[in-house]
Formats: C-alpha cells, sequence, structure tokens
C-alpha cells in the first residue's frame, strides 16, 4: 500500500515508518523541517512538507493514499484548546477526502480519563466528544467517518511509548527528578501508568492497517499498569537519588501539569488487540529500559 504518515519523523512515526518500510510498504511522510524531510527520504520514503496547519498539503498526502496513518499532534501544553481545535481540523480534512473510498485511516489516541478506577479495554467507547473535548473528541469524529465509508480505526497508546530516545513523558520525570534532588511519587505510589515499547507499537500500527476492519480500537499496550513507586525507584536508581513520597500539592509544584498526571491511575489492556491483531509484544519492558541506563546519559 501507498501509505500517508502524519508526524513521520518523530518517535512514535519514525519507528512506524521503518516498519511500513520493511513490510513492503510504500510511505509518504508529512514533515515540517529540511532535515526531517532527509532523514526520511535516505530510508526510501517520500516527503511531503506541511504542517497539521496546512490543509493543502493534508488534503495532498490524503488523496494520494491508499491509507493514512495519523500520528501527528501539536501537543501545545500551554494552549490545548489550539492544540484541540487543530487536531479535530486535521481529522476532518483527512476524513473528508477518505470519505467514500473504504480507504483506511488510522489516528492516534490515549486511554487517559477514559474509564477511571479500572483498566480500559478495546470494548470502552470514548466518552469525548465535541471541540471542546481532549484531543478535540477526534477519536468518535474519526469514527463517525466509518458511516461514511471510510476504514476509521483508533490507535490508543499507552501513556508511555518508551525506548532509547525517548523524549516523553518518562524523559520528564527524570529531568524532574534532576532538579529536585530526589525521585517522587504521589501518596502510596500505588497509581499506575500502562507501557509499551517503541518497536511494539509500530508493529501494532502496521498490523492494524494490514488486518483490522472498520471502527476497530486498537490498545498500543504491552503492560497493563507499571506502578508509579516503581517507576519512581527506578529512576531515582538510575540517578543515584532517594525516591521520595509527595502529596497532590508537592507534586504539581515541583512538575508542573506531569506531576498531576503522575498521580492518575493509567492503565489498559490490549487481549482483544493481541488476540486480532496475532500481537505479542516482544520489545522491553518500561522498567528494563530504565535499567539499561539510556534515560540516565547527559
Amino acid at each position: 500500500m501507498r501509505v500517508f504518515v502524519t508526524g513521520a519523523s518523530g518517535w512514535i512515526g519514525s519507528a512506524t515508518v521503518d516498519e511500513l518500510l520493511g513490510s513492503g510498504h510504500e510511505v509518504v511522510g508529512l514533515v515540517r523541517s529540511d532535515a526531517a524531510a532527509a532523514t526520511i527520504e535516505a530510508k526510501g520514503a517520500t516527503a511531503l512538507r506541511g504542517d497539521l496547519d496546512d490543509l493543502a498539503s493534508l488534503r495532498k498526502g490524503s488523496d494520494g493514499a491508499d491509507a493514512v496513518i495519523h500520528l501527528a499532534n501539536k501537543h501545545d501544553w500551554s494552549n490545548p484548546a489550539e492544540s484541540n481545535r487543530a487536531e479535530r481540523t486535521a481529522v476532518e480534512t483527512i476524513g473528508d477526502v477518505l470519505a467514500g473510498s473504504d480507504r483506511a485511516f488510522l489516528l492516534a489516541a490515549g486511554v487517559a480519563g477514559l474509564t477511571p478506577g479500572r483498566p480500559v479495554t478495546e470494548l470502552d467507547l470514548s466518552p469525548f466528544s465535541g471541540p471542546d473535548s481532549p484531543r478535540g473528541g477526534a477519536e468518535n469524529l474519526a469514527l463517525d467517518y466509518v458511516e461514511k465509508g471510510v476504514r476509521s480505526i483508533s490507535l490508543r497508546f499507552a501513556p508511555t511509548v518508551h525506548g532509547d530516545g525517548d523524549h516523553g513523558f518518562v524523559h520528564y520525570l527524570v529531568a524532574g527528578a534532576r532538579a529536585a534532588g530526589s525521585s517522587d511519587y504521589v501518596g502510596d505510589g500505588s497509581t499506575g501508568w500502562s507501557a509499551v515499547h517503541r518497536s511494539d507499537a509500530a508493529r501494532m500500527i502496521r498490523l492494524g492497517l494490514e488486518v483490522a476492519p472498520a471502527g476497530t480500537l486498537l490498545h498500543a499496550v504491552a503492560e497493563t499498569s507499571v506502578s508509579s513507586r516503581e517507576i519512581a525507584a527506578a529512576i531515582g536508581h538510575g540517578l543515584g537519588l532517594p525516591t521520595v513520597s509527595m502529596t497532590p500539592e508537592e507534586a504539581s509544584e515541583r512538575l508542573g501539569f506531569l506531576g498531576t498526571f503522575f498521580a492518575m491511575d493509567l492503565t489498559a489492556s490490549s487481549t482483544l488487540t493481541q488476540e486480532l491483531l496475532g500481537w505479542t509484544p516482544t520489545g522491553p519492558t518500561l522498567l528494563e529500559d530504565l535499567e539499561s541506563g539510556s534515560y540516565f546519559r547527559s
């Protein structure tokens, strides 16, 4: 297939491009810079310059593709409303191009806030709809296009997609521990995050593209829950710092929004995804990645 990938040079996107090319697919990647274009072209993909606000590029990439994998996001933590607006507009733009074609449209989503108090499963629908919802209600918006002849598939990622080179949430937890002089968790540390290695996530995306039916909710989750205390202890060990319990207020002071996020139970299972795709995660666990030392290089 000829696959248009947004966020093609990003953390998950670059691994996905490698996975697609390695399986014989042709890739066109949306990139924002000459450096990113050179990187993906060196792999054998085609670069298309643009971003989420460049709707003409989104239309061009989608129109010329057999399938679209939408992984880009503004991630503007200082202005979430703008991130939500851009995400919803991008999904609507891509969906309109693909309408009536039965082509695949896979988009990134998350598990946060879907089922407080228990792990999210693939049977749990998102309660977030409308432009003012998290991510602009993009998951439900994309799934609405199933009725318009699009093979929409949601890719729900664990809160941490980890690996050597990760600059996501765990990276920021490490930076926060360095700054504070201790590796902290909230309360008794019993809350947890689900996790998946980057290589496993990329393979799941490729399998979803190839076999998942319209309307499928896929979970890129290898570990249902890794406790915040375990994560903090591994970070403390890697940095040679003590592991300390903090209150929610202290967490917010030291880590900002990430402190609140770290205190949340963000867990999910992937049993149905593994059964549907024949996908078995084989990459390192989160704690194994932390033990490897890759997160603690200067």
